[in-house]
């Protein structure tokens, strides 16, 4: 496996697991830290948790298309279109919600950790497109 693969690889690796782990989150513990709170703070719950699912899913797609590149499946500059950019700007480069004492950890957790491996995306996806123009 060469350098970049193995780079893309580790990368779409770590996506995979906070994957895994936002659903699990979702799926099996989010009823139970919401249990008792106020709807307006159930309600910043899910949409914490849907903003967490938008971070990991615009990050999943960019990189399915960079594997897609090292596969031969798409040119590089196909894979910088707009069809296969980031996406969500607002919703996924806002970094609040971790901060927030009142949102249950586990949702601070994966905003957290969302929103860095977003961010360091959305930096590797300008600099692949500088080196494709």
């Amino acid at each position: 496996m060469n350098g970049p693969t193995a780079f893309f690889t580790k990368l779409y690796d770590e996506t995979m697991a906070l994957l895994v782990e936002a659903r699990n989150y979702v799926a099996y513990q989010e009823a139970n830290d919401t249990r008792g709170l106020a709807p307006p703070l159930r309600l910043q719950v899910s949409y914490e948790s849907m903003r967490v699912t938008s971070r990991l899913t615009q990050v999943m797609a960019w990189l399915l298309a960079q594997k897609a590149v090292h596969a031969g499946e798409l040119t590089a500059a196909q894979a910088v279109g707009e069809d296969f950019a980031l996406s969500g700007g607002l919703v996924c480069t806002d970094p609040s919600g971790p901060e927030n004492e009142s949102l249950p950890t586990g949702i601070r957790s994966l905003l957290e950790r969302s929103h860095s491996l977003y961010m360091r995306v959305s930096r590797l996806e300008d600099m692949v497109r500088r080196n494709v123009a």
